[in-house]
């Protein structure tokens, strides 16, 4: 995805309040961005870091710039929670997710299930339905990137609708974005939200697929970029997706 304008560089000071960002600016004024992750941002918020922000262009808006990545270690880092649905969208549509590739047509933010949406709905007169939960996460723990960063009963809640609609005999995908280049493999983060953990391996065994992929971070664009094996157990999977049920078609029959 190219994003609109180049970024103003900055270094990151601390974040609060959930929404605010303080950085300061190469002359050395500070401002206040906003921060647009709900999320914990564990390992992320680190004091001095160069960070990119977006400025919106409209000096009316309360907090005019919008904090888009930070640095760490070498490596850029998205925390831009509203950017990885397009950017799926995106590839998904340009047939760049093999696991996806092969639907007529695709929507978004569709109801399904007891007062949820459904980020991404494939659909095709042939193949069927396909619903796509994406879930954005930062942390890491050594070259294996991690989800949730924070206990997150919502995205249980995702997690049982999903298992709902491939006990069904529905397709049904959880697509993790990792928002970051320097990780190999992913998996659950167990220590933060262990419920969370347990239902994505009772979603997985009732054929919900799992998918994960790292992201290039680049001053104007923002893509996919590598399928991550996926770690539910002590031995990894074999590729960037899980398709532990009998009710799963073959992958054949998916592109």
């Amino acid at each position: 995805m190219q994003l609109p304008s180049p970024p103003l560089e900055a270094r990151f000071l601390r974040r609060y309040k959930r929404f605010f960002a303080d950085v300061e600016l190469a002359d050395g004024t500070t401002l206040t961005a906003h921060c647009p992750n709900t999320g914990s941002l564990q390992g992320c918020l680190v004091p001095g870091a160069r960070v990119w922000l977006r400025d919106s262009g409209n000096p009316e808006r309360k907090l005019r710039h919008t904090w888009q990545a930070i640095e760490l270690a070498g490596t850029w880092v998205n925390v831009d929670t509203s950017l990885p649905n397009r950017v799926v969208a995106e590839a998904v549509r340009a047939g760049r997710v093999p696991e996806l590739a092969g639907y007529a047509e695709l929507r978004s933010e569709v109801a399904y299930g007891k007062g949820s949406r459904i980020d991404l709905l494939l659909e095709d007169p042939r193949r069927g339905t396909c619903h796509i939960e994406v879930k954005s996460t930062t942390l890491v723990d050594g070259p294996a990137a991690l989800f949730p960063d924070a206990v997150t009963e919502r995205g249980t809640k995702h997690l049982t609708e999903l298992a709902r609609l491939a006990r069904a005999g529905s397709r049904a995908v959880q697509f993790f974005f990792v928002n970051r280049a320097d990780v190999t493999r992913f998996r659950p983060a167990d220590a933060i939200d262990p419920v969370y953990g347990q239902a994505l391996r009772r979603a997985a065994k009732a054929g919900v697929e799992l998918v994960a992929y790292t992201t290039r971070v680049e001053r104007d664009r923002l893509e996919l970029l590598t399928p991550l094996p996926i770690e539910l157990d002590s031995q990894p999977a074999a590729t960037g997706s899980t398709r532990r049920s009998s009710r799963a078609r073959p992958a054949s029959e998916r592109r």
